[in-house]
């Protein structure tokens, strides 16, 4: 298997998000046992694959307490607003039975184009996580779902657009990548 290229980790689950719409605007934490055990995960595969010590992660806790671990043990860490999770504005941290049911319509109609919350659209997204460029060779990567959903879009299907109907269940918490 090549060690070229990206590989992304989702953020282990965090502490409150059940029942709530996360994106980049709430900063949740996680458990620090899930965290240093999701970064002994990537060291290891690091060390198996012979890989760089250098990650990569959005700033929001979720991603950056992992990025701390292995820094914590000689890692370089490098945190990019570019890896984080879809805006969602106003619904940010909002349990979802309180965004009203219309809202939620509209952005299913226009799947791409509106902005949940009055906060990023998919569009902007897809055009984010693409654009994000990596060191060349292996890159490591920790992020969010709906970035790696983006990431993976924009790889495999290129220019079309996704709608609702067609876009994908987010990986794991804890999953990994190769993109």
């Amino acid at each position: 298997m090549s060690s070229e290229g990206l590989w992304v980790w989702r953020h282990a689950r965090p502490d409150g998000a059940t029942g709530r719409c996360i994106g980049a605007g709430t900063d949740l934490p996680v458990h620090w046992r899930r965290s240093k055990r999701l970064a002994r995960r990537i060291q290891k595969l690091a060390q198996r694959e012979r890989l760089p010590k250098i990650i990569y992660s959005s700033p929001l806790r979720r991603c950056a307490e992992v990025g701390a671990w292995l820094k914590a043990w000689g890692w370089r860490h490098q945190q990019h607003s570019a890896l984080l999770e879809l805006d969602f504005g106003a619904w940010d941290g909002r349990a979802w039975e309180q965004i009203a049911r219309a809202e939620v319509d509209a952005w299913v109609a226009d799947f791409v184009a509106y902005a949940p919350g009055g906060g990023e659209t998919l569009a902007e997204l897809l055009v984010r996580a693409g654009n994000w460029q990596p060191q060349a060779g292996a890159c490591l990567v920790i992020s969010h779902g709906g970035w790696m959903l983006a990431r993976r879009w924009q790889a495999e299907q290129g220019q079309v657009l996704p709608t609702a109907a067609i876009w994908p269940r987010p990986p794991r918490y804890g999953d990994l990548w190769r993109l």
